[in-house]
């Protein structure tokens, strides 16, 4: 079958166009700027209205939109703008072609994030009983703006009423792959220095999805007409940071790692231009529709996952 993925070119659209691709799909990916480094096509779009580029949707089975601005920076007035309109705008422009398209994909999968739950320790956040978030008296501006995002993305699909269009909300966790530059490849540079130490106070939750369980999920969701709406695409098993890291630097070999108080993250993050909300916000969340549907998890538990990433790491990146 044919996929389309705007936004495609991130590490989470090489992940399932290098899947895709693999198994003998056609990929094509719509991207801001063409490439000819990888085995599938690439054809440009500004991200915001509809052009040539919607041409690959007459013929298309199924389109991933992954398109919106990189969250790893500092949340400032023209990031925080950006950040915003590259989701709102390039959803829209999605959920246009499809509309404009005579034959349209038969299912729409939009991505979204973990990251629209509520900060909570008491219990986890699933589709049909976690809290959104954003009303949280105590929560820092930052982590209210990132669920603001997230609220706004889901909301800018929903605008569209698609009849022949099956539209899926993919709530996703960190997916961990070896990818170089990748979330996992980071976390695991920092963890090699001694740097992999509890963040704050340990307690917050780290929600995350092995690579092989993320592209099984989505082939999941392709499969399967049930699935409307938000689903949690997370491992079943999320994790205290405290816990998280001591397996990490357990699986990678390395004894180390020096804790940070929330001062030290604050200070840390701003030299390297990121923010603490993406380290200290308790994200826990379970997928409990995929559960009850029968999907069954190749790395439900983090030990095995970052043993397995760790060996995959050394294997490609030394």
């Amino acid at each position: 079958m044919k996929i389309v993925i705007p936004g495609g070119t991130g590490q989470v659209g090489t992940i399932l166009a290098r899947a895709f691709h693999a198994d003998g799909h056609e990929v094509v990916i719509v991207s801001r700027q063409s490439s000819d480094k990888f085995a599938w096509r690439i054809v440009e779009w500004d991200a915001a209205t509809v052009g040539d580029w919607a041409r690959e949707f007459e013929d298309a089975e199924v389109v991933i939109n992954l398109a919106g601005r990189i969250v790893n920076c500092r949340y400032n007035a023209v990031n925080r703008r950006q950040m915003m309109d590259s989701r709102v705008n390039s959803t829209r422009a999605v959920g246009e072609a499809i509309k404009q398209a005579k034959n349209p994909p038969r299912l729409w999968l939009q991505a979204s994030t973990a990251t629209i739950y509520a900060h909570r320790f008491d219990a986890p956040n699933d589709e049909l009983t976690g809290i959104i978030g954003g009303d949280e008296a105590d929560a820092p501006d930052t982590w209210n703006f990132s669920i603001d995002v997230a609220k706004n993305w889901e909301k800018a699909a929903n605008e569209f009423d698609l009849p022949k269009t099956r539209l899926v909300l993919m709530r996703s966790a960190v997916t961990m792959s070896p990818d170089k530059d990748g979330i996992f490849d980071v976390m695991r540079g920092l963890v090699k220095k001694g740097l992999g130490g509890t963040a704050g106070d340990g307690r917050q939750y780290i929600s995350w999805i092995h690579e092989a369980d993320f592209i099984r999920a989505v082939d999941w969701l392709i499969e399967r007409e049930e699935f409307s709406g938000a689903v949690n695409i997370s491992s079943p098993n999320p994790l205290p940071n405290k816990e998280f890291m001591r397996i990490f630097r357990a699986a990678d070999g390395t004894k180390i790692g020096l804790p940070a108080n929330e001062l030290m993250l604050e200070i840390g993050a701003f030299f390297m231009r990121t923010e603490t909300e993406l380290i200290l916000k308790s994200r826990r969340v379970v997928p409990t529709r995929l559960l009850e549907s029968g999907f069954e998890f190749e790395f439900p538990d983090w030990r095995e996952a970052a043993e397995d990433l760790c060996r995959r790491s050394r294997e490609r990146n030394g």
